[in-house]
C-alpha cells in the first residue's frame, strides 16, 4: 500500500473514533478508563524510576572491617649458586 493509501486510512480510523466517542458514551467511558490507566502506569514507572536514582546517588555503606589478618608474603626462594670450578 502506498504512503497516501496508509494516511487516507489514518484519516478514516480518525474520524470514526471520533464520531464514537460523540455519539457513544460507553465508547467515552472506554476511552476515560485508558487514560486513566496509562497515567497510573507512567506515574508508577516515574516512582520506581525516583526510588531506584535516589538508590543509585545515595552515599556508599562503609564497608564493615573483618579481623582477617593480611596474608603473609611468601619469603623470595633462595637461588642455587654454583660456582665454575
Amino acid at each position: 500500500m502506498s504512503k497516501l493509501g496508509w494516511f487516507v486510512a489514518g484519516i478514516s480510523l480518525g474520524a470514526i473514533t471520533v464520531i464514537q466517542l460523540r455519539d457513544n458514551p460507553k465508547a467515552q467511558l472506554a476511552l476515560d478508563e485508558a487514560i486513566d490507566a496509562a497515567k497510573d502506569f507512567a506515574s508508577a514507572v516515574k516512582e520506581g524510576y525516583l526510588e531506584r536514582e535516589a538508590e543509585l546517588e545515595a552515599p556508599a555503606k562503609p564497608v564493615a572491617k573483618t579481623s582477617a589478618k593480611p596474608a603473609a608474603s611468601k619469603p623470595a626462594a633462595k637461588r642455587k649458586t654454583t660456582t665454575a670450578k
